[in-house]
């Protein structure tokens, strides 16, 4: 079975259809086990106190923020070279919920900076790479609803999520790259000895499967949306021109 076969949307309609209630439950699952776990059964931290609790909310949000973009920009790749439609709709799917992600990410960053920094908002590398990455988003999902030919809207939206991927890098690894900014470094790390404290640790790791299955399962059902209002035009279409 090759993977190109759910570039069919008939096919792929069909497929998330049986997986979505799988991954909704799971996504509950993890989400209330995680958000529980962490604000309510971990101890305060000894410098940040309560509101290093933030985490759970704020470190699954700005993952997905940034990995929204990158599934977007394969999407939008798969689409300039093999045409599927399907791909170029998952992209503009998974938009408002890239959205939605960098949003929360950038509000919980706010109200976690201000005790600890002593001020709501500041010109990070990290904060305003993810600034400006909001805006992509939000002119991503503009520049979608200006076009009205969706194959023209495709081609256009793809060039710009290409372009925006420098600041999904950026915003990634921007605490790498300026040393001088106030953001800290990476909560979560392969190397063993950055990570947090295991009892942080290892309920932030659920909170993030479920944030991961929480974007999946929306991008499938917002796909299936956008599918069924692609057909829905291109019937208007036809009745139009008959």
């Amino acid at each position: 079975m090759s993977l190109w076969e759910y570039a069919n949307p008939v096919k792929f309609i069909r497929t998330t259809d049986k997986v979505l209630p799988w991954v909704w439950a799971l996504t509950g699952i993890c989400l209330v086990t995680g958000l529980v776990w962490g604000f309510f059964f971990t101890p305060d931290d000894f410098r940040q106190g309560s509101t290093v609790k933030i985490i759970y909310i704020h470190v699954p949000s700005a993952l997905m923020a940034i990995n929204a973009w990158l599934m977007m920009l394969v999407a939008s790749l798969i689409w300039i070279v093999r045409r599927h439609h399907v791909s170029a709709l998952a992209a503009r799917a998974a938009a408002p919920v890239g959205a939605v992600m960098t949003m929360i990410a950038l509000a919980t960053g706010a109200f976690w900076g201000q005790p600890m920094w002593g001020t709501w908002w500041a010109w990070d590398p990290r904060l305003t790479s993810f600034l400006i990455l909001f805006l992509f988003y939000l002119g991503y999902m503009a520049l979608w609803e200006a076009i009205e030919n969706d194959d023209t809207a495709a081609d256009l939206t793809s060039i710009l999520c290409l372009v925006g991927s420098v600041f999904a890098v950026l915003s990634r690894y921007a605490v790498n790259f300026w040393n001088q900014g106030l953001h800290q470094g990476a909560t979560l790390s392969l190397d063993k000895e950055e990570n947090i404290s295991d009892v942080f640790w290892f309920p932030l790791l659920v909170c993030i499967a479920g944030f991961v299955l929480l974007f999946i399962a929306l991008v499938f059902l917002r796909t299936q949306t956008e599918i069924r209002a692609r057909r829905t035009r291109a019937l208007l279409a036809r009745e139009g021109q008959a």
